[in-house]
């Protein structure tokens, strides 16, 4: 029986790559692998739906699934998923000393729907009070001037969300203090040039992640792996073929990682960190499935809502490719 050809594109990261270099298989298929960044990737997902199998951001992928036009079912694996307290950054110049000091201020974010905005306001309500509605909200691009939102969203007339300028960027604005601060998951060209009076909110911002898993338990989702609805309804084993690759390949990177006889990252001090990670969160810091994910899912769904993106709260189940939340394709379970 011939096997299925499928488009993958995906970022090569490293729980990713054994299965871009064929070390994995996706049972069943053959990949044409297209291995870009999420910000290459993502407007060609939301534009032009050219890929059968794709990385997805979480947030845009919730707010489509249930407003009812999203071409892509997902699958329970978390291919990106990064702490986000470091990624707020402000003018050192207008009296912030802490979240609280945010409220009324104009905070530019790249896209109001991208989910490390989504996490950070998320935290600001739930941890330290600071409703979305509160804060003056800038979209606009980050280094390039010109980037809009992947896909169109309408906000609540109690949420006010201007795009800047088309001549103008958040890191210079946030540079030339046109901004009182900026959320972004890439690090701004202002901050890394150390412009006067631009500062992290949170300087020791591993001290803040670390407390915050601590208390909540919860490591940020940024990115899942979705399958075409079309073709997961043409072939209903996809979506569970697709998981068991992407849980094996995580499994070898995880592995891997592990490594002290040579290191499979550049990073020199790479067994220390690990093990520093380990301490906070246990060996099992990475885990795929829904049930293991639940209390993430949850509170993303209901910020989703909250913030004006999602048009109801959603239920986990509504997001995902059918019986893919079913506890036989959690990590502690063999599917």
């Amino acid at each position: 029986m011939s096997k299925l050809q499928i488009s993958f594109a995906c970022c090569p990261y490293d729980r990713l790559n054994p299965i871009i270099s064929g070390r994995v298989p996706v049972e069943g298929c053959d990949c044409n692998f297209f291995p870009l960044r999420p910000e290459e990737l993502f407007p060609r997902v939301y534009g032009t739906q050219d890929f059968d199998v794709t990385e997805l951001s979480a947030s845009s992928h919730i707010l489509t699934a249930l407003r009812g036009d999203t071409k892509y079912v997902a699958i329970p694996a978390f291919v990106s998923r990064v702490f986000r307290h470091g990624d707020i950054y402000i003018r050192t110049d207008r009296g912030i000393r802490e979240p609280a000091d945010l409220r009324g201020k104009i905070v530019g974010v790249p896209e109001y729907q991208m989910t490390a905005a989504l996490w950070i306001r998320g935290i600001l309500s739930d941890e330290y009070g600071v409703k979305t509605s509160e804060i003056r909200w800038r979209n606009g691009g980050l280094q390039k001037p010109g980037r809009g939102e992947r896909t169109p969203i309408t906000l609540p007339k109690e949420i006010e969300l201007q795009t800047i300028p088309p001549d103008k960027t958040l890191s210079g604005m946030l540079a030339d203090g046109e901004i009182d601060a900026l959320i972004t998951a890439v690090q701004p060209r202002c901050y890394a040039e150390k412009a006067p009076n631009v500062d992290r909110l949170f300087p020791d911002y591993r001290a803040a992640e670390e407390a915050y898993f601590r208390k909540t338990g919860m490591f940020p989702i940024m990115h899942l792996m979705a399958v075409r609805k079309t073709l997961a309804e043409q072939h209903p084993w996809l979506a569970g073929n697709i998981f068991k690759a992407c849980l094996t390949a995580r499994n070898l990177a995880a592995e891997e990682i592990k490594s002290t006889g040579m290191f499979y990252s550049m990073l020199p001090w790479l067994s220390d960190d690990l093990r520093r990670a380990y301490d906070v969160m246990g060996p099992n810091m990475w885990p795929y499935g829904a049930s293991s994910n639940r209390k993430e899912l949850e509170a993303m769904l209901r910020w989703s809502f909250e913030q004006g993106l999602a048009p109801r709260h959603g239920t986990v189940e509504e997001i995902f490719a059918p019986g893919m939340t079913e506890a036989r394709w959690d990590t502690n379970h063999s599917p």
